[in-house]
C-alpha cells in the first residue's frame, strides 16, 4: 500500500484547533471614521482546512466586503462611521490540519544550484508562481551580507532542503529572541548586525538569505500552539501571532520551516496566509480619523480540539 502524500485527499486529520484572535484599540479622543483591512481568515489548502470562521466588531460595522488578494488570501475590508473611542475586532476559527512532509521525506532533494537554475527557465505553473517570491520586497532587502550568511549553509552541491533546515537551525542558534530589540520598521541589515529580533524578523531574514542566492521563499503568517508549564492550565490570550518561511521545492511543492523554533513545520502551526513579507499579510491595518493617542492590546488563544471520531 502506497503512503499518502502530505495533505493528500484521504489523508488523516492529525490536529484540530480553535483560534480566537482579539485586537482592542482604546483612543484618547473620539474616532469619527475607521477603515480596516483584515487578514484574519485562515487559509484552506492541502495541509489545512478551515471548518468555520467568523469576524465581529464592537462597535458594529456599517460596511463589510470580503475579497481575495493577489496571493489568494481571503481578506475583509470593514468601515465604521459611528463615532467611537474603542474598537474590538474578534476573529474566531476552527481549523483541521493534515500531515506535512517529515524530515525523512525532505531528505535527498535536488541540489540548491539545480533549483536556482530552474527559476526563470522551467515554465510549469508551479515554478512560474514561485518566481514571484524571488525578488526584494518592502521588508526584505537583498544585500551581500545576506548572501554571505546564506552560503554558510548553501555550500556547493548540497541538497536544497537539507541546506534550508541547516539555515533554520543557524538562525535559531545565532539570533536571540528579543521583543524590544526591533519593530516592524527595523531594516533587515540592522537585524543581521544586531542578532536580535522576533519571529517576523527571523522569517524575513531567512527569506532574504534564500532570495539573495536565487531561491524563492515566501512569508507565512499564522499562529503556533504554545504549551503551558507542566501542571499549569492553558491561559486565555497567552498565545500570539506567529510567522515562518515557506521554501519552494520543485519535487515536493512548498515546504515550511520555522527559524524561531528551529524546526520543520508540522502540526502545531496554523496558517492565516502568505505573501512576499509581513506587509502583504498584516493581520490588521487601516486608517482612522481622530482618536489621538491609542493603546493596543492583542490576545490570541489556540485551543486543541478532539479529532474526528475521537471518543
Amino acid at each position: 500500500m502506497t503512503d499518502l502524500l502530505p495533505g493528500a485527499v484521504g489523508a488523516d486529520v492529525v490536529a484540530r484547533y480553535r483560534v480566537v484572535h482579539e485586537t482592542r484599540y482604546k483612543y484618547n479622543s473620539m474616532v469619527t471614521l475607521s477603515q480596516q483591512y483584515l487578514h484574519l481568515t485562515p487559509r484552506s489548502f492541502s495541509c489545512q482546512q478551515t471548518e468555520s470562521h467568523l469576524i465581529w466588531l464592537d462597535p458594529v460595522i456599517n460596511d463589510s466586503n470580503e475579497g481575495v488578494d493577489y496571493f489568494g488570501n481571503i481578506t475583509r475590508h470593514v468601515a465604521l462611521t459611528v463615532p467611537h473611542d474603542s474598537l474590538l475586532v474578534h476573529a474566531e476559527s476552527t481549523v483541521s490540519l493534515r500531515a506535512r512532509y517529515t524530515l525523512a521525506q525532505i531528505a535527498g532533494t535536488l541540489s540548491w544550484e539545480s533549483v536556482r537554475d530552474m527559476m526563470g527557465k522551467e515554465k510549469s505553473a508551479a515554478t512560474l508562481e514561485a518566481c514571484r517570491y524571488l525578488y526584494a520586497s518592502p521588508h526584505v532587502a537583498l544585500f551581500p551580507e545576506l548572501e554571505a550568511y546564506a552560503r554558510e549553509s548553501y555550500v556547493p552541491g548540497r541538497p536544497q532542503l537539507d541546506a534550508a533546515l541547516d539555515l533554520t537551525h543557524r538562525i535559531f542558534d545565532d539570533f536571540e529572541f528579543d521583543s524590544k530589540a526591533t519593530d516592524i520598521s527595523t531594516p533587515l541589515d540592522q537585524v543581521l548586525r544586531g542578532r536580535r529580533g522576533v519571529c517576523q524578523d527571523f522569517a524575513q531574514l531567512m527569506i532574504g538569505c534564500l532570495r539573495s542566492i536565487g531561491l524563492p521563499a515566501r512569508y507565512v503568517s499564522g499562529y503556533i500552539l504554545t504549551h503551558p508549564p507542566e501542571g499549569k492550565p492553558r491561559l486565555i490570550g497567552a498565545d500570539a501571532s506567529h510567522a515562518w518561511v515557506s521554501v519552494f521545492c520543485p519535487a515536493l511543492g512548498w515546504v515550511d520551516f520555522d527559524p524561531t523554533n528551529r524546526c520543520l513545520v508540522q502540526h502545531e502551526h496554523i496558517t492565516l496566509g502568505w505573501g512576499r513579507d509581513f506587509s502583504d499579510v498584516t493581520p490588521m491595518r487601516g486608517i482612522v480619523l481622530g482618536g489621538g493617542k491609542q493603546e493596543l492590546d492583542v490576545q490570541v488563544t489556540v485551543t486543541p480540539l478532539p479529532l474526528p471520531g475521537a471518543a
